[in-house]
């Protein structure tokens, strides 16, 4: 692991008793940017050489590290064969774009997903050349990487991301190394607020769009009508928020292995249903919120 910089700054403060006011489109009071994690055929797999195996699948099960397992790898293969275009199905029903948070690996497995998401109006976010931690390379080895998912994108996607997000969080090098790369607008490396901020990186005034994994599909992948409800609780009150005066954005993560089987495909039927029934709010691609407040804020 990388030892070579402290890394940002702790701020515990924000922006307090007095958030911004974005002025979203139609008057919104909650901006909802709907994420795909598309990372199927990046995990941790022996198939590519790690030498263990993911551990994020449909059960929870104590298969040993040093054996191939091809349940948990076949349970990836969901995602990018079926779950992925459900998705891409029930976005277009609904005419609302998403954002994908995709591994450069996984558009190279799959490069069909990248051109339909891409020709659907979607924007791409990268969550690295594949689905690894950051934290466990050298600073030489991750600002490789950072290129190495850029140079790919360009060829899968058609041109580069606009903004970057790590696997659970970033090395404390990531967002220097992101700024130094250059050509991103933004970064999602951290979980703090409900709005985007600017931080300081280098001398240069950066934006942080926050993610979030609260409103995340692994949070009820037994019970769809859990994340349902919670996603709509959350919703509900953030709308409350933005009707006084103090809009918000809200990020829902989504993984096509996990939510794009059909019945918790439902459970997001469900919220977009209701969120577009309630009135009022914005279904934002990632680049449009980052775009917003450079032109409001910036």
């Amino acid at each position: 692991m990388s030892t070579e910089s402290n890394g940002p700054i702790r701020d515990l403060v924000g922006y307090g008793e007095n958030p911004p006011h974005p002025m979203f489109p139609g008057e919104a009071n909650v901006a909802v940017n709907l994420v795909v994690n598309y990372e199927e055929g990046s995990e941790y797999s022996h198939f590519l050489g790690d030498g263990e195996n993911d551990s994020i699948a449909e059960v929870a099960y104590p298969f040993p590290h040093e054996v191939r397992d091809l349940a948990t790898e076949s349970m990836y293969e969901y995602g990018s064969r079926v779950g992925v275009w459900r998705l891409l199905r029930l976005f277009e029903e609904f005419g609302i774009n998403s954002t994908f948070f995709a591994c450069a690996r996984a558009f190279e497995m799959n490069p069909d997903v990248a051109t339909a998401a891409r020709n659907l109006g979607h924007d791409l976010v990268s969550h690295g050349y594949r689905w690894e931690e950051h934290w466990r390379m050298t600073r030489e080895e991750e600002a490789q990487r950072i290129h190495d998912a850029v140079e790919s994108f360009k060829t899968t996607w058609g041109s580069a991301p606009n903004g970057w997000y790590c696997r659970y969080g970033p090395s404390v090098n990531t967002r220097e190394l992101v700024v130094e790369h250059g050509g991103f607008l933004y970064d999602s490396d951290a979980y703090n607020d409900d709005l985007p901020y600017f931080t300081e990186v280098h001398g240069k005034r950066h934006l942080v769009v926050p993610y979030s994994l609260t409103y995340n599909d692994i949070q009820g992948t037994k019970a769809p009508g859990d994340f349902f409800e919670f996603a709509r609780r959350g919703f509900d009150e953030l709308w409350l928020e933005g009707e006084r005066g103090a809009p918000k954005m809200m990020s829902v993560g989504l993984h096509p292995r996990l939510i794009g089987q059909a019945g918790r495909t439902n459970a997001l039927r469900e919220f977009i249903e209701h969120c577009q029934g309630k009135g009022k709010v914005w279904f934002a691609r990632r680049d449009d919120i980052a775009n917003l407040w450079m032109e409001q804020f910036g």
